[in-house]
């Protein structure tokens, strides 16, 4: 051809071949993104055949990346990211130095230096973007609790991340690298100037962007063009994410992520999600290609054992530690185990830590493919992981008398004070939720003087509605003992309004069990749960896409049926 078509090549070979893995992968009843990560290595330059080019592919992968924090940004308010901060900051912070000292330990066991020992630690301890949004999405539980712990533990992750690329370089020459060793000073006035960037930014965004983006998507929404609209919502994710980058120094991913919260305050932010959906699917899918294009096959040959320990560092060293910090903060076993799995893997950052430790003379040839090889892996696996975590929890609370210790410890937020008015005993109502929907429907039964429990898996959120006098347990309303704590035998109604609808038929059948006659109350998203559901005669079940149409309905055929007087 006259003129280079790579960027056409890479796009073709890429979504094409994965679509026919991705295809075969389901069929073999595995992930699809298995044929996704196995397309990437097949057009790699590390095996025979057609060979994509693979920067072109790394950058259409950012834009992957880009776009679906975006989109999680949408669903995700700053409230959301606050009621989460005292689990995901010290967790997210205490996860990464255990990780990180996993890593060292083992490459200074291989006879690596220091430096290489503790950048190699860092790309283990850094979990994947994309991969995460991918499972939380796919299990239906992006929206709960658990979920919301494993994005807020993500962003901080992302942030400190930021903190390391940037004070690397400087740090090389100390740590073993090329370049000079730079002076305390000059170390402590990076430091400094990333940390003013980045609370600069973040201030803009919350301050400014709050106000302007959603003013910015009324404006264009005005025009009634679909694609103005659709250009609106992806060219403001991918110029905020490029430019809180190039001006603020923080990743691409942040980026995008902040613009999505921003842009959740204009009411167009479902449609917005909405339109941008294709795009982040096709992009996602060119993510997990472009990693496999990274992985050379000859290190599972060559250092097989050394392949091995990376692995288990990722998917079982990292997990244990997620889990032990999440159960230390007197969260439920399922809880801990879903925000485990959630880390069980690492992603782009670890690929640009590996290379830019490459770049500065710090890590080994070898490292960048054990590293790689641990990603493909752990990534691969991580769906399996997540089928995983029923079985281990119900393996451990039956051979483990420290798991059911955990279950059953004494936590005074686990159960109703002895001082609860008798009212909230009998003939109440429990409210599993406190979220959107919960807050807004416990304010009504308050309006109306009509008693009522909460259970939520948010210990802040219990804290707070007991410092304003409400009765509240914490924990999963899955497990028994919390319905019981409710008081659940008594109770005159069962209202489940949590967006995690996995343990919707536990919540009801162990509700059931101890109170046949109970009267139930579920909201759900999915219309064809919402169906099931009616089917099995689980009680009242609410569509909110259905609610909302039956609403508007009525105030269109109310209205309509009184058509204003017409003046003479």
């Amino acid at each position: 051809m006259p003129h280079s078509v790579s960027l056409i090549n890479t796009i073709a070979a890429g979504l094409g071949l994965a679509l026919v893995l991705g295809f075969l992968a389901t069929k073999a009843r595995l992930p699809a993104l298995v044929g996704y990560l196995l397309a990437g290595v097949i057009i790699g330059p590390f095996t025979p055949g057609f060979v994509a080019d693979a920067e072109i592919a790394a950058q259409l992968a950012e834009i992957g990346v880009m776009l679906l924090m975006f989109g999680v940004g949408l669903h995700f308010s700053l409230d959301d990211l606050l009621t989460v901060r005292r689990i995901a900051l010290p967790g997210a912070i205490v996860q990464i130095v255990v990780a990180t000292l996993m890593g060292i330990a083992l490459a200074t066991w291989w006879g690596w230096s220091f430096g290489a020992a503790l950048v190699f630690g860092l790309t283990l301890s850094v979990a994947s973007t994309v991969v995460l949004l991918r499972a939380l999405e796919t299990l239906g539980i992006l929206d709960s609790f658990t979920g919301r712990i494993a994005v807020g533990w993500l962003v901080v992750e992302d942030l400190a991340m930021v903190l390391v690329l940037v004070l690397l370089p400087p740090l090389a020459g100390a740590l073993g690298g090329t370049g000079e060793a730079t002076g305390t000073e000059e170390l402590l006035r990076t430091l400094g100037w990333t940390l003013l960037q980045v609370a600069i930014f973040v201030a803009l965004m919350l301050v400014v962007g709050r106000r302007v983006f959603p003013w910015i998507l009324w404006q264009v929404t005005r025009t009634g063009s679909r694609e103005l609209f659709t250009l609106c919502v992806v060219a403001a994710a991918v110029s905020i994410a490029f430019g809180s980058a190039a001006l603020f120094g923080v990743s691409f991913a942040l980026g995008a992520f902040f613009a999505g919260m921003v842009m959740r305050e204009s009411e167009f932010s479902h449609r917005a999600a909405e339109e941008s959906l294709p795009l982040r699917d096709a992009f996602a899918v060119l993510f997990f290609v472009s990693v496999g294009m990274l992985f050379d096959p000859r290190v599972l040959v060559d250092r097989p054992l050394q392949v091995l320990a990376v692995v288990a560092i990722i998917i079982v060293g990292k997990s244990i530690a997620a889990a032990g910090l999440v159960l230390a903060f007197r969260y439920p076993l399922h809880t801990a185990l879903t925000v485990s799995a959630s880390l069980a893997q690492i992603g782009e950052f670890s690929f640009i830590l590996v290379g830019l430790g490459a770049s500065l003379g710090l890590m080994p040839p070898e490292g960048q493919s054990l590293v790689l090889a641990g990603a493909l892996i752990s990534i691969a696996v991580n769906p399996l992981v997540f089928k995983g975590i029923q079985p281990i929890q119900q393996w451990l609370l039956a051979r483990s008398a420290l798991a059911r210790k955990l279950e059953q410890r004494d936590d005074p937020l686990a159960e109703l004070p002895t001082t609860t008015h008798a009212r909230y005993l009998a003939q109440q109502v429990v409210l599993v939720g406190y979220g959107r929907v919960g807050r807004r429907i416990a304010a009504a039964l308050s309006a109306h003087e009509i008693p009522y429990v909460v259970a939520d898996e948010n210990r802040a959120v219990v804290e707070r509605l007991r410092e304003e006098g409400i009765a509240a347990v914490s924990g999963n309303a899955a497990e028994p003992s919390v319905l019981i704590q409710a008081h659940i035998a008594r109770a005159h109604m069962l209202v489940i309004a949590t967006p995690d609808s996995m343990d919707v038929r536990q919540i009801i059948s162990t509700a059931r069990t101890l109170n046949p006659d109970i009267e139930v109350v579920v909201r759900m998203h999915n219309e064809e749960e919402t169906q099931l559901l009616e089917q099995e005669h689980v009680g009242k079940v609410f569509l909110g896409e259905q609610e909302l149409a039956h609403s508007m309905t009525q105030h269109v055929l109310d209205h309509a049926a009184k058509p204003p007087a017409r003046h003479a």
